[in-house]
């Protein structure tokens, strides 16, 4: 059972890994805020295109940066979940066989 164990945190850690590799982006205003992150939901960069920038006031600006974070995090937490899901699926498979399973 301890190795099932020691299996799953291995796993865990290499989904980990996998995940700080993927890159995601969300965008708002027709791509002109971008914002990327990583699949375990860390903001990697914002970026803003300078003309918006001097043409957009604060209140227009801080809305289209929510939108443009929300997104990324989105897709991020998608991508997350999906990789979760497929490490519970592994783990109880493990489990299954511990009880007599196949």
């Amino acid at each position: 059972m301890f190795d099932k164990l020691l299996q799953a945190r291995q796993k865990a850690e290499e989904i980990k890994k996998r995940l700080d590799a993927v890159t995601v982006e969300g965008e708002a205003e027709g791509g002109k805020i971008k914002v990327t992150a990583s699949g375990n939901k860390q903001i990697n960069t914002i970026s803003i295109d300078e003309e918006f920038l001097r043409s957009a006031d604060k209140e227009e600006l801080e809305e289209l940066l929510v939108v443009a974070v929300n997104k990324a995090m989105e897709q991020a937490e998608s991508i997350h979940q999906s990789e979760m899901q497929a490490l519970s699926q592994n783990m109880l498979g493990g489990l299954g066989n511990l009880f007599g399973g196949q």
